[in-house]
């Protein structure tokens, strides 16, 4: 296995970095951050970054077939045309619970989005790290980004035994993705909403966007969704 390297190539500051989609025909990094209301597409060839504001929460994005992308925003399914920055609703669920939102959502190979919500509560024991995003490489084997870990892990899903642990010089990790022109590099989002001034000073990268390479697997393209 070739020797890993971890970068911080984007220092955004996201209050809380999440969903990383690789956008493989624009060589681009598609994230949002979550509290800040924001979708951002950073170019790995210029290293700008886009950014298209919204108006509540935005848990997740993903890439569209017709073109553009489709995102979780507040508790409804939007579609995004980043050209002129507009946001089309596709569907709303959850209408009557105001405090509710989507938390995370992905497109399934048959190019449906699934998101989940924020009502299901999972007891964690004092010790354990929170699993947060994930992502499949080619040879089927899961990613995970640990909350508050500040690691990735690489798992088998069929006996759950731990593959690889790949630690970043964050605490607040939380979510990954293949991408790069073979799929080869993994980027990684973390957060840094709740971290004090102290902790900010020795983490400053923390809101940052992460690149791993030197993996030894390689990932897949993200689907897109058919709608």
């Amino acid at each position: 296995m070739s020797s890993i390297k971890i970068e911080c190539v984007l220092r955004e500051n996201c209050r809380c970095g999440e969903s990383p989609v690789w956008e493989g025909a624009s060589n681009s990094l598609l994230f949002v951050d979550i509290p800040a209301k924001k979708v951002c597409l950073w170019d790995s060839l210029s290293k700008r970054v886009q950014r298209v504001a919204v108006d509540a929460p935005v848990s997740s994005v993903a890439l569209r077939q017709l073109g553009g992308y489709v995102a979780t925003i507040g508790t409804k399914f939007c579609a995004l045309n980043w050209e002129n920055q507009s946001v089309s609703v596709l569907a709303t669920v959850d209408k009557e619970k105001t405090n509710n939102r989507f938390n995370d959502g992905k497109v399934d190979p048959a190019g449906r989005y699934f998101a989940a919500n924020r009502r299901i509560v999972y007891k964690m024991e004092k010790d354990e790290q929170i699993p947060d995003g994930m992502c499949i490489d080619a040879e089927g084997k899961l990613w995970v980004a640990c909350y508050n870990g500040g690691r990735v892990i690489r798992l088998d899903p069929e006996t759950g035994k731990r593959l690889q642990t790949v630690k970043l010089p964050v605490d607040k990790t939380t979510s990954c993705c293949f991408g790069g022109k073979d799929y080869s590099e993994m980027y990684v989002t973390c957060a840094r909403d709740g971290m004090d001034a102290e902790r900010l000073l020795k983490q400053p990268d923390a809101g940052g966007i992460f690149k791993i390479t030197g993996l030894g697997v390689k990932g897949i393209a993200p689907y897109s969704y058919a709608g």
